[in-house]
């Protein structure tokens, strides 16, 4: 099969090449040249989207695209030139209009879509409406099409830093010494009850070529099973060889200590309030699954990725710092520290 890959260098794009070309396949990466590499074996074309594709590119034929853009405009005109491939079209949750009750494709209601280009830096919350429209395009435009909606997509190489700020904490505590005693003792948000869900890029990654392989048609949350989050931070301590102690602080006490959600500075990575974001991380894994994806364990993603942060310093860790969390910890009344959740 020949793949073009829109991207190829960064993260779930770069996963996709990589194991298009380790089954065998001929794939080409478009990309803009600007951040990481491509794959041995994928060959690659520097070029910028927002331009019409090289009149010898647009040439030849592909018979599978897999797209990871968030830009309607990009996404027209690639599937203008590539008509007659199978599309995978990597899209997003967030084009739920609902986070309290998403349903799921064919059911939960979506965002208006945005055709127009938006400067995200400017209108975050266009993101949503803008893989609307490039479904649009995609599902209007393309011979046959797969639309993937992942949710958190983790791993080694995620350039968010979100979930690597776990294994990062597990490495403080591993590498605690006699000077650093609270080093073990780990701020936990919100309820352990509360569900969360992550894929491993890699295994987001081999469905997608799946998908291509197969040429299959339909819209899926690309998802794993829920589990409560104590569950999770257990899995990722064990992943680690950590033995954290934890001390969870429920939501309304973080806010109020001006601690963020999911993700960016000053924020517990993962952690969403409740009520108002569980179908943000409930969504049914089980048609995806039935549809051929394979998820690992967390604790082998969690292993992995606390791997990639000891071999590479400039790895993306979000979240508090050592220092912030002290100080969350010491003025939040938390618990005395206990056992790890399970």
């Amino acid at each position: 099969m020949r793949m073009l890959v829109l991207g190829g260098t960064v993260f779930l794009s770069r996963a996709v090449a990589a194991f298009a070309v380790a089954r065998g396949h001929e794939v080409v990466a478009v990309h803009r040249g600007r951040s990481g590499t491509v794959p041995d074996g994928v060959r690659q074309v520097v070029h910028d989207r927002a331009d019409p594709f090289p009149a010898e590119l647009a040439g030849e034929p592909f018979d599978a695209v897999v797209d990871v853009s968030r830009t309607p405009s990009h996404v027209r005109r690639a599937v203008a030139a590539w008509p007659d491939a199978h599309w995978v079209l990597v899209s997003t949750i967030s084009v739920y209009a609902d986070v309290a009750d998403p349903g799921g494709p064919g059911v939960g209601r979506l965002v208006e879509a945005q055709p127009e280009d938006v400067d995200l830096a400017a209108d975050p919350a266009a993101y949503g409406p803008m893989k609307v429209a490039c479904e649009d395009a995609v599902r209007d435009g393309a011979a046959s099409a797969t639309v993937v909606r992942p949710g958190l997509v983790v791993g080694p190489g995620d350039p968010s830093g979100r979930f690597a700020y776990w294994p990062a904490r597990m490495r403080r505590v591993l590498d605690a010494g006699p000077d650093d005693p609270a080093a073990a003792d780990v701020l936990a948000p919100g309820d352990p009850a509360d569900r969360v869900q992550v894929i491993d890029v890699r295994d987001l990654a081999v469905w997608i070529v799946d998908l291509a392989e197969h040429r299959a048609v339909g819209t899926f949350d690309a998802v794993a099973p829920a589990v409560p989050i104590g569950e999770l931070l257990a899995d990722v301590a064990r992943g680690c060889g950590a033995a954290p102690r934890w001390r969870w602080v429920d939501g309304d006490r973080l806010t109020a200590l001006g601690v963020r959600p999911w993700a960016g500075e000053r924020s517990l990575p993962l952690w969403l309030p409740r009520p108002g974001y569980d179908g943000m991380v409930t969504h049914a894994a089980d048609p995806a699954l039935l549809a051929g994806l394979s998820v690992r364990p967390v604790e082998e993603t969690a292993a992995d990725v606390l791997d990639w942060l000891r071999a590479d310093p400039e790895a993306a860790v979000t979240g508090l710092t050592a220092a912030q969390e002290a100080d969350v910890l010491a003025r939040s009344g938390a618990d005395e520290p206990g056992a790890p959740h399970r």
